[in-house]
C-alpha cells in the first residue's frame, strides 16, 4: 500500500489492536506529529458516562458498553484530521466494523505484536495490579486469537514488537504516503513491512 494513497487525501487514521499494542501511546504521538486531534475511544466513553470502562462493564454489561463505544467512535469520526485509538474489542461489534468500512478518507492501522509481548507490556503498566482480566491468561489468549482476523482486515499492518513508538510512527507515515503538507516527513524506514488489503475493518 505504501505510496498508493496520497497522505493529503486522508482525513482520519484509526489505530486498532489488542491491549498492550500501544494504540494510545502511538496515537497521541502521531497526532502531535501531524498537528491533528487525538481521540481515545475508551476515554471518550468514560467522559460521556462519567465513570470508568470497568464500572460500565460491571454495572451495565458488555453489550451496553459496546453500544456506548460505537456511539463514541461515530462521533469522533465525524471530524477531520483525527487520530482515533480504538478499544481492543471494538471491532467485535459488527455495526462498528461496518461503520468504519463506510468511512471515506480514513485508514485503519493494525498495530501487531505477539501475545507474549502484549502481556509483558500490560504487566508493566501502572494499572496492572487492578486489572483482573490480566490474571486469566488462557482466556485472554483465546480472545486475542479470535480478534486477530478482525484486526488483520485493516488497510495496513505494522509490526511493533521490535520498534519504538517513534519507529512505528515512521512506518505508519511511510505506508500512508507523502506527509501532509510536508509537515511530517517520514524518515528512512527500518526493515520490511507488511501492507494488507482492506477488508471489513
Amino acid at each position: 500500500m505504501s505510496g498508493q494513497t496520497p497522505f493529503r487525501s486522508i482525513s482520519g487514521i484509526v489505530l486498532t489492536g489488542f491491549m498492550g499494542a500501544g494504540k494510545s501511546t502511538i496515537g497521541a504521538l502521531l497526532a502531535e506529529r501531524l498537528g491533528w486531534r487525538f481521540v481515545d475511544s475508551d476515554r471518550m466513553v468514560e467522559e460521556r458516562a462519567g465513570t470508568t470502562v470497568a464500572e460500565i462493564f460491571e454495572r451495565r454489561g458488555e453489550a451496553a458498553f459496546r453500544e456506548m463505544e460505537g456511539e463514541a467512535i461515530r462521533a469522533a469520526a465525524g471530524g477531520e484530521r483525527v487520530v482515533l485509538a480504538l478499544g481492543g474489542g471494538a471491532l467485535e461489534r459488527a455495526q462498528t466494523r461496518e461503520f468504519l468500512a463506510s468511512l471515506t478518507g480514513w485508514r485503519v492501522i493494525f498495530l501487531e505484536a505477539p501475545f507474549d509481548t502484549l502481556m509483558s507490556r500490560c504487566a508493566g503498566q501502572a494499572n496492572a495490579p487492578v486489572r483482573p482480566v490480566l490474571r486469566d491468561r488462557e482466556r485472554l489468549a483465546e480472545r486475542w486469537k479470535t480478534r486477530l482476523p478482525l484486526y488483520a482486515a485493516a488497510h495496513v499492518t505494522i509490526a511493533t514488537a521490535e520498534r519504538t513508538p517513534e519507529a512505528v510512527i515512521e512506518r505508519i507515515l511511510a505506508e500512508l504516503g507523502a506527509a501532509l503538507d510536508g509537515a511530517a516527513e517520514p524518515a528512512c524506514a527500518a526493515g520490511p513491512e507488511r501492507a494488507q488489503p482492506r477488508g471489513a475493518a
